[in-house]
């Protein structure tokens, strides 16, 4: 029974179209000579190397990345817990200032032993587990993390707002720019 068999389209050879693996279908016609399908596997090979070397080089390009940012954090790391010892002075110092006072002066000394012990601890983690527990305190603190970050908003946009050029005052003689036209 030749008649009911479909025949196959020459350009997908004996290649099953639904195929599970695609490269294994021969892209030649089924009349290609063994040297032209030779040279097909060969070129296969060679572009399926090609990506296995640009697979590895992405893979040491992030390595390489993931490295230097490491480096950074962690000479920031140094820089923010050096700030930080800093603030805890100056606390201090301005607690001595108020000595008459001695219930403030122990405040400004409680909140600078604190903010040693914060820039102590910075110095001491690294990155992973300043994130485990930055992120740790945000699932029990939700609210705190929230109001911390809404806190730290209305401060950089009043920093932000206090930084910028003042508005020029309009003269009395009117603009003045009007001074300098001819």
């Amino acid at each position: 029974m030749a008649g009911t068999e479909s025949p196959q389209h020459p350009s997908r050879g004996s290649a099953d179209p639904h195929s599970a693996d695609p490269h294994s279908a021969d892209p030649h016609p089924a009349g290609a000579s063994a040297d032209e399908r030779a040279q097909w596997r060969a070129l296969q090979g060679d572009v399926e190397g090609l990506a296995d070397e640009a697979a590895q080089r992405g893979r040491g390009l992030l390595d390489a990345a993931r490295l230097q940012a490491q480096d950074y954090v962690e000479r920031r790391k140094g820089d923010a817990a050096q700030s930080v010892h800093s603030l805890a002075q100056s606390l201090r110092s301005s607690g001595r200032d108020l000595g008459d006072q001695p219930n403030v002066r122990a405040f400004f000394d409680s909140a600078a032993d604190g903010l040693d012990q914060l820039g102590t601890s910075i110095e001491r983690r690294n990155l992973s587990d300043l994130y485990g527990e930055a992120e740790a305190f945000a699932r029990r603190a939700p609210v705190a993390v929230a109001v911390g970050t809404f806190v730290a908003g209305l401060l950089a946009a009043r920093f932000i707002k206090s930084s910028s050029l003042p508005p020029e005052a309009p003269s009395v003689d009117g603009d003045a720019r009007d001074s300098f036209r001819a």
